[in-house]
């Protein structure tokens, strides 16, 4: 599949339906991933940190990252989001520079944040980005429930405000992570007005449920990293204990000529 037609698929499924990303943090994860039925495949910042060594919040070099999305690229052949926290840098251009980059990798789409930066922050580097692009989908994360920026009824209205904003600079749908229950969800889909993202969370809806409320898109963030990594701790722990060598020949891919999947020909 070429490049323009990742992106006119990435752009199609998030059209109708709940679009379920299970994020991925090096190129094996996103191969099985893949292999799992996921129609894309999604990075998660934190999860391509900690595989690399490093906490989230742009701590990874951009060059090891611009390799991460490469390889991913290279072993998968549905398209390709990155999330790129805040665009490496503060300055629109050399955001600009940067999401280039991450093009030329091979993403047909980008998850980009305000954090705790000012929304017209965000809103000059979603304004530069999409002038130098068209076709890249713009995820534009409003961190207001995230972290916490406002309680209540403040904090719906400063989401609100700030995705009316991102969505006037360009942003092709919003992510609003730390939203959970199902009339606030229901308010962001009618008044939000791009498709609505949000994140795995503790007592989030199911699938079913978010999508009958009109949300199109679920990520799981770190979720599945997470859950990897505490079963890798439970494993090893184990086998320190008992030594055990059944534990290892258990489980779905068990069987599965793992070189054989991950080769792509």
């Amino acid at each position: 599949m070429s490049r323009s037609e990742q992106a006119r698929v990435f752009h199609s499924l998030h059209g109708e339906g709940l679009l379920i990303l299970p994020n991925v943090w090096d190129a094996g994860s996103a191969r099985v991933i893949e292999e799992a039925g996921a129609k894309a495949i999604a990075t998660s910042s934190a999860a391509v940190a900690w595989a690399h060594g490093y906490p989230d919040g742009q701590a990874i070099p951009a060059d090891v990252l611009i390799a991460t999305i490469h390889e991913i690229v290279r072993v998968v052949s549905v398209p390709v989001s990155a999330d790129i926290e805040a665009g490496f840098a503060r300055d629109v251009d050399e955001t600009a520079a940067f999401v280039s980059r991450v093009v030329d990798a091979g993403a047909v789409g980008i998850n980009i944040e305000d954090g705790s930066d000012p929304p017209d922050q965000l809103c000059a580097k979603i304004a530069r980005v999409r002038r130098a692009s068209d076709a890249l989908w713009i995820n534009a994360r409003v961190d207001v429930y995230l972290r916490k920026l406002a309680e209540g009824e403040a904090a719906y209205d400063e989401t609100i405000s700030r995705a009316r904003r991102y969505t006037e600079a360009g942003a092709s749908s919003i992510f609003v992570p730390g939203a959970t229950g199902e009339t606030l969800i229901g308010r962001l889909v009618r008044n939000v007005g791009l498709p609505l993202n949000v994140l795995a969370w503790p007592g989030l809806p199911d699938a079913a449920k978010l999508s009958a409320l009109g949300v199109r898109r679920l990520s799981a963030g770190t979720g599945i990293a997470k859950a990897s990594l505490g079963h890798t701790h439970e494993l090893a722990q184990n086998f320190l204990r008992d030594g055990r060598s059944q534990p290892f020949s258990e489980g779905p891919l068990a069987s599965v000529n793992l070189n054989a999947l991950i080769q792509r020909t």
